[in-house]
């Protein structure tokens, strides 16, 4: 871990260095081996890392476990009927480890003197974002000895549940910081939110949520929900571009540009329930997906060659557009949040209400390109009633009561909205064993991947990582529900 974290830093100085002050000062001194930048400079750094957590190679690995995607060509065809070896999560782990944890520490370093909290505060965010998803994705995983690669060069792997206590501290800790209202942080370097105090403090309860809701502990969820985000506005997303090999939505590169071909929607579960001329079709009187439908996907008319939709044409700009902002803590998350944790902590009339509200959302055409809710595809997302999820109601499942179908409701539309998110991937192992819960056909043999394989240089570098190694199919310990 030590060589991947000194390599990582050396990358990231190297490519944001900028000139010296004079052409004079620091003469001895090798501009092409920079050992230091400022903590600003850094925060892009390790925003950027993050983004790659979320939106990168693993993304599409989790979203062809979880019935979004389809591998197509190359190796694909083997991650998407569940062959994946360690290698394929080097990069990931690389990236939480080095890219955000490290350097995150290294900010916080920089930012004490100065008593910069609003920098320390979304620096730790940020980590605990990373962190979460990598607990979520692999169980137990190093946190505690984290803080100092140089007295732990091999980390212990601390339990899953010890893990999701010390998120929540670390997000605590994170709060106190960024609500003192000391410190500051330039626009410029915080891509994400220009360092906006109050945004960054409703993305903090609304990751606390998530965290809580992971951990099954559906009232704190519901009670930070709350306080989450609160607009559309002061969701945390990741900013794209339509520059060629720069900043580009990374779905799209990918499907596009770099392996076009390799990957697509063909029989996903995610196309088959949101096309109205399916069986499978998730719709009802109250319910209108055609337009979200044609937003996810291309070639809706020619199944066999249906793709995820990278259109990015002035009058049809689709989910995953060459500029498209990538979702990594959101507006609707938290709505669908306090829908869950709402249904389960506070009973059957808080989870309906809180559905409504998200569907209210939907209605407008919040979570549509303004190119596919301009009227060109029809949507309908109409307030539901009791009624509706009794016994020969639009909503009602057969074999469940009225509450286990509103859940069904709200479990099913977390699926839809996590589309392309690793979140999908974590709801779906989180729920796999309640009826309410969503079930997607696994893709070969019939049982789902359970988490993600450690980085094989982790296996090989750090003797602290477990022995054996799990396998894929093996349940993260906070998913080993009876």
């Amino acid at each position: 871990m030590k060589k991947i974290i000194n390599k990582f830093l050396y990358i990231l100085l190297a490519f944001s260095f900028s000139g010296c002050e004079s052409i004079v000062d620091d003469l001895n001194t090798d501009p092409n081996n920079p050992t230091d930048a400022s903590a600003e400079l850094m925060l892009t750094g390790i925003e950027l890392a993050n983004m790659s957590i979320h939106e990168g190679h693993t993304a599409r690995v989790a979203g062809m476990w979880s019935g979004y995607f389809t591998g197509i060509a190359r190796q694909y065809p083997d991650f998407s009927n569940y062959n994946a070896t360690g290698a394929t999560f080097d990069q990931i782990w690389e990236n939480i480890y080095a890219g955000v944890v490290n350097n995150g520490n290294i900010i916080i370093e920089k930012s004490q003197p100065l008593d910069n909290r609003l920098m320390m505060g979304i620096v730790k965010v940020i980590q605990a974002n990373a962190l979460g998803t990598a607990t979520a994705c692999w169980g137990d995983i190093p946190f505690s000895e984290t803080t100092n690669i140089r007295s732990f060069p091999n980390p212990k792997f601390d339990p899953q549940t010890e893990v999701y206590q010390n998120l929540q501290v670390m997000l605590g800790e994170a709060l106190e910081l960024l609500q003192s209202g000391i410190g500051s942080v330039s626009p410029n370097a915080d891509i994400f939110l220009q360092g906006d105090r109050g945004k960054w403090i409703e993305v903090a309860h609304t990751l606390k949520a998530r965290l809580y809701l992971e951990q099954r502990d559906y009232p704190s969820a519901y009670a930070e929900a709350g306080m989450g985000i609160s607009s559309p506005e002061n969701s945390l997303q990741a900013p794209h571009g339509t520059v060629i090999n720069s900043n580009e939505n990374l779905m799209f590169a990918f499907l596009q540009r770099g392996r076009s071909g390799d990957m697509s929607s063909l029989n996903t579960y995610l196309s088959k329930i949101l096309n109205p001329e399916d069986p499978d079709y998730k719709g009802n009187p109250k319910t209108n997906e055609k337009a979200r439908f044609e937003y996810y996907f291309l070639n809706t008319d020619n199944l066999s060659n249906i793709t995820p939709n990278t259109s990015s044409e002035s009058d049809n700009t689709g989910i995953f557009a060459r500029d498209a902002s990538f979702p990594l803590i959101t507006y609707q998350e938290n709505l669908l949040i306090l829908a869950e944790a709402g249904m389960r902590a506070e009973g059957f009339e808080t989870g309906l209400e809180k559905l409504n509200e998200y569907r209210s959302h939907l209605n407008s055409g919040g979570s549509l390109h303004p190119t596919y809710s301009n009227g060109a595809f029809d949507f309908s997302y109409q307030t539901y009633n009791r009624e509706d999820f009794t016994a020969g109601g639009m909503a009602f499942k057969p074999g469940m009561d009225e509450s286990e179908s509103l859940l069904h409701e709200i479990l099913l539309e977390r699926y839809v909205a996590f589309f392309g998110q690793k979140l999908g991937f974590i709801d779906i192992r989180r729920t796999r064993m309640e009826k309410a819960g969503v079930q997607p056909v696994p893709n070969i043999g019939d049982t789902l991947p359970e988490r993600f394989l450690y980085s094989q240089s982790e296996i090989n570098s750090n003797t602290n990582a477990p022995s054996p190694v799990p396998g894929l199919f093996d349940p993260t310990p906070i998913n080993l529900i009876p």
